[in-house]
Protein backbone atom coordinates (compact mmCIF):
# COMPACT_ATOMS: atom_id res chain seq x y z
CA UNK A 1 0.00 0.00 0.00
CA UNK A 2 1.66 3.21 -1.11
CA UNK A 3 1.30 6.36 0.94
CA UNK A 4 0.96 9.81 -0.50
CA UNK A 5 2.92 12.27 1.62
CA UNK A 6 1.85 15.88 1.19
CA UNK A 7 3.77 19.02 2.00
CA UNK A 8 2.42 21.33 4.67
CA UNK A 9 1.20 23.76 2.00
CA UNK A 10 -0.73 21.03 0.15
CA UNK A 11 -2.09 19.60 3.41
CA UNK A 12 -3.31 23.02 4.55
CA UNK A 13 -4.95 23.63 1.18
CA UNK A 14 -6.73 20.26 1.36
CA UNK A 15 -7.95 21.03 4.91
CA UNK A 16 -9.11 24.48 3.83
CA UNK A 17 -6.87 26.37 6.27
CA UNK A 18 -3.74 28.49 6.00
CA UNK A 19 -0.29 27.02 6.40
CA UNK A 20 0.24 29.09 9.56
CA UNK A 21 -2.93 27.59 11.06
CA UNK A 22 -1.69 24.09 10.20
CA UNK A 23 1.61 24.79 11.98
CA UNK A 24 -0.36 26.06 14.99
CA UNK A 25 -2.46 22.88 14.98
CA UNK A 26 0.69 20.74 14.86
CA UNK A 27 2.19 22.64 17.79
CA UNK A 28 -1.02 22.18 19.80
CA UNK A 29 -1.06 18.48 18.88
CA UNK A 30 2.53 18.08 20.08
CA UNK A 31 1.59 19.78 23.37
CA UNK A 32 -1.53 17.60 23.76
CA UNK A 33 -3.96 20.54 23.71
CA UNK A 34 -5.39 20.26 20.20
CA UNK A 35 -9.15 19.70 19.97
CA UNK A 36 -11.56 19.29 17.08
CA UNK A 37 -15.24 19.76 17.92
CA UNK A 38 -14.48 19.26 21.63
CA UNK A 39 -12.53 16.01 21.19
CA UNK A 40 -8.82 15.80 22.08
CA UNK A 41 -7.03 14.98 18.84
CA UNK A 42 -3.47 14.28 17.77
CA UNK A 43 -2.03 14.79 14.31
CA UNK A 44 0.52 12.26 13.09
CA UNK A 45 3.09 13.71 10.70
CA UNK A 46 6.62 13.16 9.45
CA UNK A 47 9.47 15.60 9.92
CA UNK A 48 12.87 15.01 8.36
CA UNK A 49 16.21 16.56 9.06
CA UNK A 50 19.06 15.61 11.36
CA UNK A 51 17.50 17.20 14.44
CA UNK A 52 13.86 16.94 13.38
CA UNK A 53 13.76 20.46 12.01
CA UNK A 54 13.23 19.53 8.36
CA UNK A 55 10.22 19.79 6.13
CA UNK A 56 6.90 18.49 7.38
CA UNK A 57 5.06 15.79 5.43
CA UNK A 58 1.57 14.55 6.26
CA UNK A 59 0.01 11.33 5.05
CA UNK A 60 -3.13 11.80 2.94
CA UNK A 61 -4.95 9.21 5.10
CA UNK A 62 -4.24 11.37 8.16
CA UNK A 63 -5.82 14.34 6.39
CA UNK A 64 -8.90 12.26 5.59
CA UNK A 65 -9.15 11.32 9.28
CA UNK A 66 -8.96 14.99 10.29
CA UNK A 67 -11.60 15.95 7.73
CA UNK A 68 -13.92 13.25 9.11
CA UNK A 69 -13.43 14.65 12.63
CA UNK A 70 -14.30 18.13 11.34
CA UNK A 71 -17.45 16.89 9.55
CA UNK A 72 -20.69 18.35 10.94
CA UNK A 73 -24.05 16.73 10.34
CA UNK A 74 -27.22 18.67 11.08
CA UNK A 75 -29.17 17.62 14.15
CA UNK A 76 -32.92 17.57 14.29
CA UNK A 77 -34.42 20.46 16.16
CA UNK A 78 -36.22 19.76 19.39
CA UNK A 79 -39.80 20.93 19.52
CA UNK A 80 -40.18 23.63 22.12
CA UNK A 81 -43.34 23.93 24.11
CA UNK A 82 -45.14 27.21 24.26
CA UNK A 83 -44.38 29.03 27.50
CA UNK A 84 -46.95 28.52 30.23
CA UNK A 85 -48.97 31.46 31.33
CA UNK A 86 -47.47 32.72 34.54
CA UNK A 87 -49.72 33.30 37.50
CA UNK A 88 -49.51 36.44 39.52
CA UNK A 89 -47.46 36.39 42.72
CA UNK A 90 -45.29 33.55 41.52
CA UNK A 91 -42.65 34.48 44.10
CA UNK A 92 -44.96 33.36 46.93
CA UNK A 93 -44.31 29.70 47.62
CA UNK A 94 -46.50 29.04 50.69
CA UNK A 95 -50.22 28.57 51.00
CA UNK A 96 -52.04 31.82 51.43
CA UNK A 97 -54.53 32.46 54.20
CA UNK A 98 -54.62 32.05 57.98
CA UNK A 99 -52.34 29.39 59.44
CA UNK A 100 -54.13 26.27 60.64
CA UNK A 101 -54.15 25.67 64.37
Amino acid sequence: MSRELLSSQDAARRLGITTATLYDWLAQSDAGTFMIRGQPTTINYYQGGRKGQGRIKIDSQELERLLELMFVSPKSQTIRRAPRKQTSMQHITTKLGRPDD
